[in-house]
């Protein structure tokens, strides 16, 4: 397995490595500890994202530091000026979101949801370290606010939230915490029904299915936008080191189911981009069966 190793969008995996400081693992492994490589969904039928059928990145975030043996204080909500108050009297930097990227004015052109460990309030000034290439970024506390308020997250149903206080509860290692993670891997590649998903939300096979009809009758800008800047770029890497993190335990099948997806995934980026629909929807429905394999492989 050659592992990939560069940029991307890992917020909530960098923020969460930054917060854990030197006892960390590698951001690769935090996403593959918060489950979001194993599986697709097709949120209301028409939003395609490359992890499983009900999951988010705040489910995902606490799975990862739970299956690594920390705890931390989970806060939110409040006013604006009780957030921010939470904020000046965190114990140290504090890992806050998700925040609406579109609302940080630092940076331009990007949308969606968003992580940031904030370092300061200073003179109504917050500095964040952001895993979107910006360390020591600044910005005005009530711009800052904006963001955090989440407003158009969709799978966010309350505001500021807060994590702070990380401190280790129990010692384990990476293999083990990898290893005990995959029965949640694979409840997740065989579809949860015990999340709420908006009507019409499809997930794995069923999903890459749709969505390569959905590219052959025409792909809506937006959706096009979506794939190419963030859905392919994250769900490739994402399996990637799924792939890296199950050949470390000597799961041979299993990392190579992974590696397929991965490839399948990185070679729709071109096509996309170029506007080979016909291109994209084989490779879609190349993508589907692969969901339902590496399930079998993982429960061998």
């Amino acid at each position: 397995m050659f592992a990939y190793i560069g940029s991307g969008p890992y917020c909530y995996a960098n923020s969460l490595a930054m917060m854990l400081g030197p006892a960390a693992p590698a951001p690769g492994v935090i996403e593959t500890l918060t489950g979001s490589p194993f599986g697709m969904q097709l949120i209301g039928g028409a939003e395609p994202y490359f992890d499983p059928y009900g999951w988010d990145p705040e489910l995902g975030l606490d799975a990862a530091v739970e299956l690594l043996g920390w705890g931390c204080e989970r806060t939110h909500g409040g006013t604006p000026e009780e957030a921010l108050e939470r904020l000046r009297a965190a114990p140290g930097p504090a890992l806050a979101g998700p925040v609406d990227m579109a609302l940080l004015p630092y940076l331009s052109g990007v949308s969606g949801d968003h992580y940031v460990v904030v370092l300061a309030v200073e003179d109504g000034t917050v500095v964040v370290h952001d895993p979107h290439g910006h360390p020591y970024a600044t910005l005005p506390a009530a711009a800052f606010l904006a963001a955090w308020r989440g407003e158009a997250v969709a799978y966010l149903d309350t505001s500021y939230v807060l994590r702070t206080g990380f401190a280790r509860v129990r010692e384990t290692s990476v293999p083990e915490a990898l290893r005990a993670s995959l029965p949640g891997a694979v409840r997740w590649l065989a579809g949860r029904d015990d999340l709420p998903v908006p009507p019409g939300t499809l997930g794995g096979a069923a999903a890459a299915l749709r969505l390569a009809e959905l590219v052959e009758g025409g792909l809506d800008d937006g959706v096009r936008g979506l794939l190419v800047h963030f859905g392919v770029r994250v769900g490739a890497r994402r399996a990637a080191d799924a792939a890296t993190c199950l050949e470390s335990l000597g799961l041979k099948e299993a990392a190579d189911a992974a590696a397929r997806q991965a490839r399948v995934l990185g070679g729709l980026q071109h096509p996309l981009v170029t506007g080979d629909d016909a291109a994209v929807a084989a490779g879609l429905r190349r993508l589907a069966p692969g969901y339902d394999g590496l399930r079998a492989a993982l429960g061998r």
